[in-house]
């Protein structure tokens, strides 16, 4: 008979199933890609806030893409590289840090969701409206947007952590490498119903309001420039739309696996890989892509070098 503990205050995190030798390449690999995303990404928001001429709304998107990557894999990164190296006993976390923990790493990814949805509504007033571009796109509605990207994750997932909170909790193992709200409500013996129901209905609202908004705003913006003959036009259109379906698809493909994965207990294992995946792959690729494609970043970098080639000598 499985013993219980009510409500404990300490929960036990699982490791990937994983041998002694490969602990050392998966060690350094998510030490240098956390350390890259940060770099990277700091960098990336550094370069939007110094430079006067990124002051415009594409770039302020990138920024919150940025700090949202930042603050997503802070919350996971730097307890795995710890955990890894200890022994399954002592892979302990507090109650309310691993509540902390699940609800920063949702609202990381919802965040996430909802700035590629205002990155998509801004692509398509430059393109299919170029002429009013400034007038929708003031520093007012750009707030606007931005706070209610940002509410809208807070809201959502407050309300997803909020209803597995309230639950008594009889075990104390976490399926989990780090701390998520499904791993947390299976703590649980009473009935999570609403839970399932809820987190379905969250999922279901957050993909389609992603998905309809990129196949909406990406259909017009595919009709004006099949209908125009604007080289120009176009040219700027598949240069800054592509960099940004790629990162959606990143985004999208990653978030539906885990989902996906958590229908089948028997690929746990598969399941916390690509869990710990989730936050390296896109924090990584996003700034590469971004800084890739925009020409300012690019022009801004090349000055910062070449100002520190010339001091030296």
């Amino acid at each position: 008979m499985e013993n219980y503990t009510y409500n404990s205050p300490t929960l036990q995190l699982e490791w990937l199933n994983v041998s002694k030798d490969s602990m050392y390449p998966l060690f350094l690999f998510l030490l240098f890609s956390y350390v890259f995303i940060i770099v990277a990404n700091v960098g990336i928001a550094l370069i939007v806030f110094i430079d006067k001429t990124l002051h415009q709304p594409m770039y302020f998107l990138y920024w919150n893409l940025s700090v949202s990557d930042i603050i997503g894999n802070s919350a996971v990164v730097p307890r795995l590289l710890i955990d890894m190296w200890r022994p399954p006993s002592e892979r302990i976390i507090n109650y309310y840090e691993c509540v902390a923990q699940a609800f920063t790493i949702h609202m990381f990814g919802t965040t996430a969701h909802t700035v590629l949805m205002i990155m998509a509504f801004d692509r398509y007033v430059a393109i299919c409206n170029p002429l009013r571009y400034t007038t929708i796109m003031t520093n007012k509605m750009l707030i606007k947007l931005t706070v209610s990207a940002w509410g809208a994750g807070f809201v959502l997932v407050g309300i997803l952590l909020g209803l597995t909170i309230r639950l008594n909790r009889c075990r104390t193992l976490m399926r989990s490498i780090y701390c998520n709200n499904a791993a947390l409500f299976k703590l649980s013996c009473e009935s999570v119903f609403i839970n399932n129901v809820y987190g379905l209905t969250f999922t279901v609202v957050l993909f389609t309001g992603s998905i309809g908004s990129m196949v909406l705003t990406y259909t017009k913006i595919t009709v004006i420039c099949l209908t125009s003959k604007n080289k120009s036009l176009n040219s700027k259109a598949l240069k800054t739309c592509s960099t940004h379906l790629v990162v959606y698809m990143i985004l999208l493909l990653c978030g539906m696996i885990i989902i996906v994965l958590h229908r089948f207990p028997q690929l746990a294992e598969s399941r916390k890989m690509v869990a710990l995946l989730f936050n390296v792959i896109p924090g990584s690729l996003n700034p590469i892509i971004y800084g890739m494609q925009s020409k300012e970043i690019r022009r801004f970098l090349s000055k910062v070098f070449n100002l520190k080639k010339v001091f030296p000598s």
